[in-house]
């Protein structure tokens, strides 16, 4: 078997709490491989989206202990990151889809600013036309209207088009590893299987390793 992309290997969470630390989350362990789906299942409140912002280093020092033995991408140890190297690591080799997307995404901004900053960042000043592959990202997930998409505001979509808004974000800068925290959370069943599809094309024409993060033990058996 080729070498794992993402390893993960006893991570630990524990909050900060007037009598100490409360632990959440107790030595987890895994590994992806490109092109491979792993889900992370449990009900809710079992640390789930807890080991997701553990694992991309979003959680406040000043509230959270987080150790591991190792977490590695591509071989590079992700616990010896500075702040500076997370920001360069988050939203190009790692990306995360949030589970909830209408708070993810900026309401103050449109659906195309926010596409064509992301897709600038990734790509650096020379990286050709930013509107022309936001669009492209957007015709990808599904949207036949993409140019009225890249227009509109957060609020001015459904829930489920902001969902797949993220899911073409992720396609955009082509990462490595995807996390999706339960991307199909209150969706109706169309709209589940649709986000689910896209998430299957996003592995296999990027090979990306995806972990998904669900309660529903439905959702991880199609994945």
């Amino acid at each position: 078997m080729t070498e794992a992309v993402f390893s993960v290997r006893n991570l630990s969470v524990a909050f900060r709490r007037q009598h100490g630390l409360e632990g959440v989350v107790d030595g987890i362990s895994f590994d992806l491989h490109a092109g491979e789906t792993v889900a992370l299942v449990g009900e809710s409140g079992s640390g789930k989206s807890v080991t997701a912002m553990a694992l991309l280093g979003l959680l406040p020092a000043a509230q959270a202990e987080t150790c591991a033995q190792r977490i590695t991408l591509g071989g590079r140890d992700l616990t010896q990151l500075s702040e500076q190297q997370w920001r360069d690591v988050r939203g190009r080799d790692i990306a995360m889809i949030f589970q909830e997307p209408s708070t993810a995404l900026d309401p103050v901004f449109t659906v195309g600013s926010q596409l064509t900053r992301v897709l600038r960042r990734r790509r650096g000043p020379h990286g050709g036309s930013v509107t022309s592959a936001a669009l492209d990202a957007l015709q990808a997930v599904g949207f036949a209207n993409a140019s009225d998409v890249f227009r509109a505001y957060p609020h001015q979509l459904s829930g489920g088009m902001r969902q797949l808004v993220m899911i073409a974000m992720a396609m955009a800068v082509r990462p490595r590893v995807l996390i999706a925290d339960e991307p199909t959370t209150a969706l109706d069943v169309t709209t589940q299987s649709l986000v689910i599809e896209k998430l299957e094309l996003l592995k296999r024409q990027q090979d990306t390793a995806i972990l998904l993060v669900t309660h529903d033990l439905g959702v991880a058996a199609r994945c």
